[in-house]
């Protein structure tokens, strides 16, 4: 019974299991309750085992730390020498696991990681992959000093081969010859941090605000900052890649700072906000468009931070020449953990791959939900077994707010039917509601989930099962879905198969009464914290929200103020 162990030790701290061809993965910020998991800005403080993520995968397999075969993990030391810094990081790292891991422990580079968890649950033999994030793995001197940036691959089943590796420089005019290494990931942080008042999430809010605005307004200003150049070479104006937002963006007679963002108008921001999505598209899909051209390859895997860029993923593949895009199921940090133990597990151990996941639902099931009390306002209907979904769904189309813990816990950033809030997705106010329970900007869309068999009949082009892509809705269905319609007439689609067992029977029933085959889809949590893990913080997180009922497992909390579905089947109903 083969066994690999794969772990990210720095910020999205995650721990991801393969046994015998089964997945087990989580992180381990839905056991701190940190958001990503980010510790204290210096080295040694951001070097952090994922401890409970790690405990957990190992006693649902039922193995020891003694019968892994084989621990791997991704390398993030920025030093530019070569050699030595290898061993001393793997041995820093070993150091905070048990025995045996520690001494089983193997580096791989940051974006090998990265593109091996999108390629090895693809199903694709031969793809290009794309990584691009604020920075990866020291580059020692097989490229030159610096650090993973821009990363292309040719991969195929028996090899992976690194084509491409840029790191966008630029030589400051009037500060001397050094050389700046800038990224993406960076440029487009940087931007989003003098648009997006403090308190909301800069990137997420950044992409929902673009959609808003015009780029024609700022378009040649932004286009000045990044040149494009042959084979696929990529400048970005200093310091606009780096992580300085001390320096004010002059742009007109306004003065662009993170302290500025809350005086600009709405208008003002939702234009630079459009002009920057469009300048990073651009960039990400002129070397999207190179390496289709070295590979000649049919799909493109695309992952690191800067593919959680759904409005980018919607089109990039038709944009960039590729008939397929296939984004990693967990393109951020977290996933490392994931891509080194698929690379362990296919390329190491020469095992099969894993099948095509169309659900990401590898991490803890809530704990029983019979153990709780009801917070002050609502009650209890417990052991409603088969009845929970016709109930529920019986709420959802009377127009009330649900949360929905049920199954194994999702891994990723996205929630996907397991921890989830739902609503009917017909009515604007209930996008207003929910933006105000969850305490977002207003502008903020919510994302559909819909029977994969009904894709076609609403939407003109891809979901993903993942979350991972906006797809265009049709105009005439349109107004029957307006609370998941962004204002360019998209939204982010999840598409919802077959075997996915936390959403597909809740979505059948809905459908059954609605004629709508797709809910409202969100995470369950609180603002600013991550998706919640276990039935007590569920019910905790229901009441402050003021959600309108939770069905955790086979139990419904249900407020006070709203009444059992007049409509839903009679069932006897025992309440606390």
């Amino acid at each position: 019974m083969p066994a690999v162990l794969g772990l990210n030790f720095h910020h999205d701290t995650s721990a991801a299991l393969i046994v015998d061809g089964h997945l087990y993965a989580a992180e381990e910020e839905r056991w701190s309750g940190i958001k990503h998991h980010r510790q204290p800005h210096n080295r040694k403080a951001t070097l952090t085992a994922p401890t409970h993520a790690l405990a957990w995968c190992l006693d649902a397999a039922g193995i020891g730390p003694e019968d892994i075969d084989a621990v791997w993990a991704p390398s993030m030391r920025p030093t530019p020498a070569a050699g030595w810094w290898l061993a001393e990081e793997r041995d820093e790292l070993a150091a905070l696991l048990p025995f045996p891991l520690g001494e089983r422990l193997r580096l791989i580079s940051h974006h090998t990681a990265h593109v091996m968890a999108g390629y090895l649950l693809s199903g694709i033999d031969h793809a290009a992959g794309l990584v691009i994030d604020a920075g990866g793995s020291s580059l020692g001197t097989d490229f030159g000093p610096g650090r993973e940036r821009i990363t292309g691959y040719d991969l195929r089943p028996e090899r992976i081969d690194r084509i491409h590796q840029a790191m966008p420089i630029v030589v400051p005019d009037a500060t001397g010859p050094r050389r700046v290494h800038s990224s993406l990931g960076h440029f487009y942080r940087n931007l989003a941090l003098r648009l997006i008042p403090p308190g909301d999430e800069p990137e997420g809010s950044m992409m929902a605000l673009a959609a808003l605005g015009d780029p024609n307004r700022y378009r040649d200003a932004l286009r000045a900052l990044i040149h494009l150049g042959a084979d696929a070479d990529v400048r970005i104006a200093h310091p606009w890649g780096s992580a300085d937002t001390e320096t004010p963006l002059i742009l007109g007679r306004r003065a662009w700072t993170p302290d500025s963002a809350e005086a600009a108008s709405l208008t003002d921001r939702a234009d630079l906000a459009a002009a920057v999505q469009e300048a990073f598209a651009q960039t990400v899909t002129h070397v999207a468009c190179h390496l289709q051209q070295l590979t000649n390859a049919n799909t493109l895997v695309f992952s690191g931070g800067c593919a959680l860029n759904s409005h980018l993923n919607g089109h990039l593949a038709t944009d960039a020449g590729f008939d397929n895009l296939f984004v990693a199921p967990a393109p951020h940090d977290a996933g490392t953990a994931l891509g080194a133990a698929l690379y362990a597990w296919h390329y190491q151990l020469g095992q099969p791959r894993l099948p095509v996941p169309t659900d990401a639902a590898w991490g803890p099931e809530p704990d029983p939900s019979s153990a709780f009390t009801p917070p002050a306002g609502y009650r209890a209907l417990p052991r409603l077994g088969d009845q929970l979904v016709p109930v529920v769904a019986a709420l959802l189309a009377d127009h009330h707010i649900v949360g929905w813990a049920q199954g194994p816990l999702e891994f990723g950033p996205r929630a996907l039917g397991h921890r989830s809030i739902l609503a009917h997705p017909d009515r604007w106010d209930t996008r207003d509601r929910l933006n105000a329970i969850k305490q977002r900007a207003s502008y903020r869309p919510f994302a559909p989930a819909i029977l994969t068999e009904h894709v076609s009949d609403w939407f003109m082009t891809p979901g993903d099962p993942f979350m991972n892509r906006v797809a265009q809705v049709r105009h005439c269905r349109a107004d029957r879905i307006a609370a998941v319609v962004h204002r360019d007439g998209t939204a982010r689609l999840q598409t919802v198969a077959n075997d996915h067992s936390g959403l597909r029977p809740l979505l059948e029933e809905f459908h059954r009464r609605t004629g709508l085959p797709l809910l409202l889809n969100t995470s369950l949590n609180r603002k600013g914290t991550p998706i919640l893990r276990t039935a007590e913080q569920a019910v905790q997180a229901t009441a402050e929200l003021g959600l309108d009922a939770l069905a955790v497992n086979d139990t419904l909390l249900l407020a006070d103020r709203v009444p059992f579905p007049g409509d839903a089947r009679r069932i006897a109903i025992t309440e606390r």
